[in-house]
């Protein structure tokens, strides 16, 4: 198993992405090849200590990708730049999988020039790990598509379906269509176009979700378009953190509370950490044709380091080849629905 990271990828440099490269080393037994300025990544590995070199190598690619540029003109023309490096290793079949904490738009532009979409596929979509009552649901898409026809929900179900199985071992997927009302009918023209063709797909199809169910756990899959899904990914992320600080000022206002919550601290600590995104690592971008993690700007080395696990859950499961022999079967429903659109 060999992981090519975006070394330089996300908000704090190099120092998370070594760290939780040699954790993951350390524990996964994967080789990791870490990519970007060769001095800045043998700086962090020497204030590391010791590690196993025989499974961590490095490719220098001094380019970096501009945040605020276009992603696909960038991805052009600058070819050593990380990201793209790391497409280009998977592609040659020099790496399994790429994993990049950086411009999430220039990491789908690089997973998409260099490894291109799964045959069938018209949009690759990120399947992103939300946490609920009963364990872990899946939000499609989460931030790659801010807009949308009815046929890429439709795929993003069917992918979402079969990674929900492949992942998380969940039998038959109930999926949902995240709407404003659980009626049929309710719903934006999107949604109610959707409606009339997600039941001939052969999934597990609940129907219309609200927001309020996301969290709860009755879905497994949760269908929407990218920008729906990216408001309830960073909604979703800053309730959570704004909860744990509200409760937290209210137990310091009474010394009985405070005895209280020390006696509950192991529950708290066990859901912060349910509810914290580094648990869950990166988020897969399903559709492309190879394994690629797109992680948190802000992921820390707990969240590189389980990114890492999550490709290696990714590649050992043939996931991109399941999705696309599933995908290929439904092709003439596909083709259908497009000609009707």
């Amino acid at each position: 198993m060999r992981i090519a990271l975006d070394a330089l990828g996300g908000d704090f440099g190099a120092k998370p992405n070594v760290l939780g490269a040699l954790k993951a080393v350390e524990d996964f037994g994967f080789d990791v090849i870490l990519v970007g300025d060769s001095n800045l990544i043998k700086r962090e590995l020497d204030a590391a200590g010791e590690y196993d070199e025989s499974k961590i190598s490095i490719i220098h690619a001094p380019e970096f990708i501009d945040m605020a540029a276009s992603p696909a003109r960038e991805c052009r023309s600058k070819k050593n730049a990380s990201i793209v490096v790391c497409a280009d290793l998977v592609k040659t079949g020099k790496a399994d999988a790429m994993i990049s904490a950086g411009n999430s738009g220039a990491t789908m532009v690089a997973g998409l020039f260099g490894l291109g979409r799964i045959k069938g596929i018209d949009r690759p979509a990120i399947a992103s790990p939300m946490p609920t009552q009963r364990g872990v649901s899946l939000v499609v898409d989460a931030g790659a598509n801010a807009d949308c026809k009815a046929i890429n929900l439709l795929q993003f179900a069917v992918m979402g379906s079969i990674y929900s199985n492949i992942a998380y071992g969940v039998a038959s997927p109930l999926v949902g269509l995240l709407s404003i009302g659980e009626e049929e009918g309710k719903g934006n023209l999107l949604v109610k176009e959707v409606t009339k063709h997600i039941k001939n797909l052969g999934i597990n199809y609940y129907g219309n979700i609200e927001g309020r169910d996301v969290h709860t756990g009755m879905i497994d899959v949760v269908v929407c378009d990218g920008f729906v899904g990216n408001i309830v990914l960073k909604l979703s992320e800053g309730l959570s953190k704004s909860l744990f600080e509200m409760i937290k000022k209210e137990i310091k206002k009474r010394p009985l509370t405070m005895l209280g919550a020390l006696m509950a601290k192991p529950a708290f600590r066990a859901i912060k950490n349910e509810t914290n995104p580094d648990t869950y690592g990166g988020a897969p971008l399903l559709g492309v044709n190879g394994p690629v993690i797109i992680c948190h700007g802000k992921s820390n080395e707990v969240a590189i380091y389980n990114s890492i696990r999550v490709a290696g859950r990714l590649v050992h499961s043939n996931a991109v080849k399941v999705i696309s022999e599933a995908v290929k079967s439904l092709g003439p429903v596909f083709d259908k629905i497009k000609e009707e659109e």
